[in-house]
């Protein structure tokens, strides 16, 4: 036997990542000045909203000192400076998702994704629509992509047409996209899909691309990027999706920035109704020195790092017998093949209430999410807790929450 063959196979999640990349995320760690205030809290809240880098903080400070004015709203030097920098906030979007076509596709800048994606429901969908059609979107995601599609459902059927809304399967055993069921759904009067990039609870990359091999080259897919942006590669490219729709905040820049990138390609050219008002042009400069950050950092090593925490906590928590981990349960073991966990790990314990452990953890310095988590179709009652990193957790911080965790029997 060789001494490949002998040599232990390197996944994704493996600890060895852990090992090769601590002194870039310790580098990197450094730079979020509300992290390294306390070092005896870990937040581990960072699907909810993301904490800032020095970078980021010091870009908007620096806008707000010298050209702060409103954008497309006058002529003098401010102005036109604010102007430019939306501007150019579009285009390094555009770079950033690997946009194969800039010269189409269109950057509308809105206050998170839920504005984005009620508008593309409400601004570009009926247009799309005729009555007898169907669109397929997911009915166990963040109620924000379910809720939208559903209101504009309504809308059509009070004006005469009539369109039906399925749910995009899903495989009951981990969360994640089930494509065989979803050709069998797929027929010729298919329009449009909405899906998720990377679930907000169960941590899955989604897998959209094969949503595209099933459904066609035709059909607009739309898709709610605001747990993928900054924490795994985007390409639009590679996709082929026609919408990607995300939240700042979740992407180290400030809450109330957002962004719809529309490529266009596929039925009308979006464009948001109504009157636009005041842009948040703080938040963009807030986005576009995120996305310089995490151009500089690296989204691919932020991946490996975050993954690689999650299945140091998932492999933990599957031996502790009180807890039960949400979403594939393939994916627990250190040597499981389906490590795909991009930093969400969500877990109940079967006799302790999520509200009360996420208190208890508190108690010991962890900064957790415990509630229904916001998941369409899951009642307030079904409640469980959330772990999601970033580049700024550390493997002691997951060791020191599992050994509390340990003690809860």
């Amino acid at each position: 036997m060789t001494e490949h063959a002998t040599r232990p196979r390197r996944l994704p999640g493996d600890a060895a990542d852990l090992v090769e990349l601590r002194p870039w995320q310790e580098a990197l760690r450094a730079q979020f000045p509300q992290i390294t205030a306390d070092e005896s809290l870990a937040y581990l809240d960072s699907a909810a909203t993301s904490q800032k880098p020095r970078q980021v903080l010091d870009a908007v400070q620096r806008y707000l000192t010298t050209t702060n004015a409103n954008a497309g709203r006058g002529s003098y030097p401010w102005a036109n400076e604010t102007t430019a920098l939306v501007g150019r906030t579009a285009d390094r979007l555009r770079r950033f998702l690997g946009d194969p076509d800039p010269g189409r596709s269109g950057v509308h800048f809105v206050s998170g994704a839920t504005e984005g994606l009620r508008a593309v429901a409400r601004d570009w969908l009926p247009g799309l629509l005729r009555d007898g059609d169907e669109i397929v979107v997911p009915f166990g995601d963040h109620q924000a992509n379910l809720v939208p599609w559903r209101e504009t459902v309504d809308l059509l059927a009070r004006e005469g047409r009539h369109v039906r809304l399925r749910p995009l399967p899903c495989q009951a055993s981990s969360g994640d996209y089930d494509p065989a069921a979803l050709a069998r759904m797929v027929g010729a009067r298919t329009r449009f899909v909405a899906a998720t990039h990377v679930h907000h609870v169960y941590g899955g990359d989604m897998n959209v691309h094969r949503i595209r091999e099933v459904v066609g080259p035709r059909v607009p897919i739309c898709l709610d990027a605001a747990q993928g942006i900054g924490h795994l590669p985007l390409s639009v490219a590679e996709l082929d999706v026609d919408f990607v729709v995300f939240s700042g905040h979740k992407a180290l820049a400030l809450p109330g920035s957002g962004a719809v990138w529309a490529r266009n390609a596929r039925g009308p050219v979006f464009r948001p109704g109504g009157w636009s008002g005041t842009q948040n042009t703080a938040g963009i400069v807030s986005l576009g020195a995120a996305l310089d950050w995490l151009e500089a950092a690296g989204v691919r090593r932020v991946s490996r790092w975050t993954t690689a925490l999650a299945a140091r906590l998932t492999e933990g928590l599957r031996r502790l017998a009180p807890y039960e981990v949400l979403g594939c349960g393939l994916s627990l073991a250190a040597d499981s093949a389906v490590q795909r966990r991009v930093g969400i790990v969500t877990f109940r314990h079967r006799d302790i209430g999520s509200d009360d452990l996420g208190f208890i953890l508190y108690s010991h310095g962890f900064m957790v999410r415990a509630d229904s988590l916001c998941q369409a179709g899951v009642d307030e009652r079904e409640g469980s807790v959330r772990v999601s990193l970033h580049v700024y957790n550390t493997p002691g911080e997951v060791d020191r929450l599992l050994a509390v965790l340990a003690t809860l029997r």
